[in-house]
Parts: C-alpha cells; sequence; structure tokens
C-alpha cells in the first residue's frame, strides 16, 4: 500500500508537533514548513494528499498557499487553520479553494474526521484522473484509431497538434495524452490563447516580476511555472499574435523563460500540446502563422474526426449525456430517446459536434414530456438534417408549424422594449457570475445560491452566452 504525505504549514513549533504526531498516527507521513517560501518548495517537490496551512505566516498568508495549490495541485485537498471564530477568514478560506477549515486550539475528533474526508477527496481526485480517458466515447475505426494513437505519441515528449473543429473534444485528447504518459503526476494547465488580452499575454506566459510595470506589486508565476513538469495545453493556438509567436518559438527552444522585469531566464520542463480549429497550414501559407513555429509545435500531429464522421457513436454519446443530465437533476431516470428522435440525431450533420449534440439534448430534456424526448423537442435545424444512406437515418419531417423562436429581434422603432432587456439581461449576467464566481464555478451550488434548479441555470448559461 503506497504512503500517504501530508504537508503542514505553521510558524507555529507546538502546531506542527501537534499536527505530526495526530497525522502520524493515522499513518500519514507528515512534512513541515514554516513560511510560505518553504511550502513553494515542498509542494514542488512532492504530491501530497492533504495539507494543512495556518492563516498568518512570517512571509505572507495562507490564502497564497490555498491559491496555489488551487491552481498548480488542484488534486492535493487544503485545509485552513484559523484562529478560534474567527468566521471572515474561513469563508474567505473556502471561496480562495479550501476545502473545510479547522480552529484553534485544534480538536483533535474533528481533525480526524477532516482528514478522512480530505483523504477520500484525494483518492476519487486520482481515480477520477485514471479513468477520464473514457469520456473519449464512440466505437467508430476513426475513434479506436485515434485512442491507439493517443497511447503511442503518449509514451513520447514531442510536441503534439491536435487538429479538429469546435466541440470534437480536442481537450479531451490533449487530457488523456498527459494522464496516460509519464508526467501524469505533474500538472496539467490548459489555456485559451484567444481568451487572454494581447497585452497581458507575456504576463501571463511567463510571469512577471514586483515593480516590473504599473500593477504589478508582486511576483507572479507564469503558466509555464504552472505546468513546470507536466503539460502546457495550447488551445486555439492561431490566436496568439507575432510578437508571442516569436516569445513562444524562442522558449520551446531554449527551454527557459524570462519574466517581466528578471534579469535571467529560468529553466522549464514542460511538454506543450496544441490545437486549434482553424486551418493552421493554410495560416502559414498566408503569412499570419509563423512557418518555424508550426513545425516546433507540429512535429506529431493529430485529428480529431468530427461528429457526421463518425454518426455510429452518436446513440452512445447520447445515452451517455442523458445519463448525466439524470444525475445532475436529482437523480431522476434517464429521458428516453424515441427511435424515430434517435434516427434524427443520426441524420444530423451536428455543425458544433458533441459539444452541440450535448446543448440539443440538454434542450430537449427541458422541453420534454413525460421524460420522453420527441422529434419536435430536439430543435433542430431543418438544413443540417439530411437522409445518410450510410446509417439508414432518413431526414425527419418539417413540422407542420415552425417552432417558435428563442429570442425574437425587436423592431427598429421598439428602442425602449430593447433598452429594457438589455438592462434585464445585463442585471441577470451580472448576478449570475458572481454567484458562479462565489462557489468557484459549481454550476449546483450556484443554481442553489441564485433560487434556481440546475437545468434552469444552464437554459439561462446558454441563452447568455456564458460558456
Amino acid at each position: 500500500m503506497s504512503k500517504h504525505y501530508a504537508l503542514v504549514v505553521d510558524d507555529e513549533r507546538d502546531i506542527r508537533e501537534l499536527l505530526t504526531l495526530t497525522l502520524g498516527r493515522m499513518d500519514l507521513v507528515v512534512e513541515t514548513a514554516a513560511t510560505v517560501a518553504e511550502a513553494r518548495e515542498r509542494l514542488a517537490e512532492r504530491r501530497y494528499a492533504l495539507c494543512f496551512t495556518d492563516m498568518r505566516l512570517p512571509d505572507g498568508s495562507g490564502q497564497e498557499i490555498i491559491a496555489l495549490i488551487a491552481a498548480q495541485y488542484p488534486e492535493t485537498p487544503v485545509a485552513m487553520i484559523t484562529a478560534y471564530g474567527n468566521v471572515d477568514a474561513a469563508v474567505e478560506a473556502l471561496k480562495a479553494g479550501a476545502f473545510d477549515f479547522v480552529s484553534k486550539p485544534v480538536d483533535i475528533s474533528v481533525l480526524r474526521r477532516l482528514v478522512q474526508t480530505a483523504l477520500k477527496l484525494s483518492e476519487e481526485k486520482r481515480n477520477e484522473q485514471a479513468t477520464s480517458g473514457a469520456r473519449l466515447i464512440g466505437d467508430s475505426p476513426a475513434m479506436q484509431e485515434l485512442r491507439t494513437t493517443i497511447t503511442k505519441v503518449a509514451r513520447s515528449q514531442a510536441p503534439v497538434y491536435i487538429a479538429g473543429e469546435s466541440g470534437t473534444g480536442k481537450e479531451l485528447v490533449a487530457r488523456m495524452i498527459h494522464e496516460l504518459g509519464p508526467r501524469s503526476g505533474a500538472p496539467f494547465v490548459p489555456v485559451n490563447c484567444g481568451a487572454i488580452p494581447s497585452e497581458l499575454m507575456e504576463s501571463e506566459f511567463f510571469g512577471h516580476k514586483r515593480g516590473s510595470f504599473t500593477g504589478a506589486l508582486g511576483d507572479k508565476d507564469g503558466l509555464f511555472h504552472a505546468a513546470q513538469g507536466g503539460t502546457l495545453f495550447l488551445d486555439e493556438v492561431a490566436e496568439l499574435p507575432m510578437h508571442m509567436q516569436v516569445k513562444l518559438l524562442r522558449v520551446i527552444q531554449e527551454k527557459a523563460v524570462r519574466p517581466i522585469g528578471a534579469r535571467a531566464e529560468v529553466g522549464i520542463d514542460v511538454r506543450i500540446l496544441s490545437a486549434t480549429h482553424k486551418n493552421l497550414a493554410r495560416l502559414v501559407e498566408l503569412g499570419s502563422f509563423r512557418q518555424d513555429l508550426f513545425y516546433r509545435i507540429n512535429v506529431i500531429e493529430l485529428r480529431v474526426p468530427p461528429l457526421r464522421e463518425r454518426r455510429g457513436d452518436i446513440p452512445q454519446l447520447a445515452s451517455r449525456v442523458l445519463e448525466r443530465l439524470s444525475g445532475d437533476n436529482g437523480g431522476m431516470p434517464p429521458a428516453e430517446l424515441l427511435p424515430e428522435t434517435l434516427r434524427a440525431l443520426c441524420g444530423y450533420d451536428f455543425p458544433g459536434n458533441v459539444r452541440e449534440l450535448e446543448n440539443v439534448l440538454e434542450r430537449a430534456v427541458a422541453l420534454c414530456e413525460d421524460n420522453r424526448i420527441t422529434t419536435e423537442d430536439l430543435r433542430l435545424s431543418g438544413t443540417a438534417a439530411h437522409h445518410d444512406q450510410r446509417f439508414g437515418a432518413p431526414q425527419p419531417p418539417a413540422p407542420e408549424h415552425p417552432p417558435p423562436v428563442w429570442h425574437a429581434e425587436p423592431a427598429e422603432d421598439e428602442g425602449f422594449p430593447n433598452d429594457l432587456a438589455t438592462a434585464v439581461a445585463e442585471t441577470e449576467r451580472a448576478a449570475i457570475l458572481k454567484a458562479l464566481e462565489a462557489t468557484r464555478w459549481n454550476r449546483t451550488s450556484a443554481a442553489r445560491q441564485l433560487g434556481l434548479t440546475l437545468r434552469q441555470l444552464r437554459y439561462r448559461l446558454e441563452k447568455l452566452g456564458i460558456e
């Protein structure tokens, strides 16, 4: 049986000794740190089953450690040690990512229960990582070939370029490559290159030193540091501006980064995986993507097939999505797809691929009666559905009356209603975002906080375009 390691961060020797003794009796190997700096070193050296940190430390705050673990070591549950009755500190710790807190003086029985819960969380996280490959669903020849190739390239350390349309599951492929390879115990850091403002990219990727520019109030590690020893997944890599392409090429070549304001480069050990839904080779021809960088990141190319090329996987995918939705809705039985409804799904082109299939089924579950999904509940676009002889999927008949329009555009002379609708939408968006941020983007908790069902919240997220 493998040993479980625990990290205790506290500047009080008595607390460190008490926790070391107590946790040692629970068959844990305990390591300690008295400062934030020491804790960073310990976390970089070993993976811990759980961590305890004091709120106040000589060189910083326990909040820094919680944020660090949440960003770089999410498989490690962390609990805050607070002064007795300090509710505000406990709440802030939970918001920052702590799973629980313990008050001084430490109650041994409370501590034991907390440790048992933490170990269970840690084990669940490892099991989830070990089985995450099962999320790449489908037994079609295309998917079988893709999984075989993933297994092969996972053993390599060469950069992999993952090509595929939006919604095909490129990030799932990247996660499988990471989890099946020798870096699986280190961080997997995904980043959407199109979501970072151009002026912040260098700081986000490479980090910065305190005072290096206006607003740099402290040192900050970049994404390459966060992925140290693991994998950095550059999603939508085609969105990188030219100046960042030059810097990224140098980082890959030199295996080192220089934070903004630093005098020296810092060595990195990171595997690069990248993806985009665009034709990267065509962008090279047009001069908007550097050819030398393209060759560097495209040592191995993987193509993820669109859903229309593996229609035989749609029944299995649909079944898995409906099972997940039933769990999200309180464990009610999965909604039933009528035979003609399944034929309609298999005859649809799904330009948005698996992501669109999930959205279609989620909406259909919300609309259907008696937990049975009809063709009309799917609200499929008639132009994209077609008869496909290979899979025997006839085009679903056009409804006698067109389905209702979900979002009607107001006429030009309806300025006041339009302004009102905009104001209401913005207010709703702000409230939902606030709840999501407060719950660390846990949709179930956010829905509860807003007084909505999970289904209602999902509808609003789709309506407002919140991803």
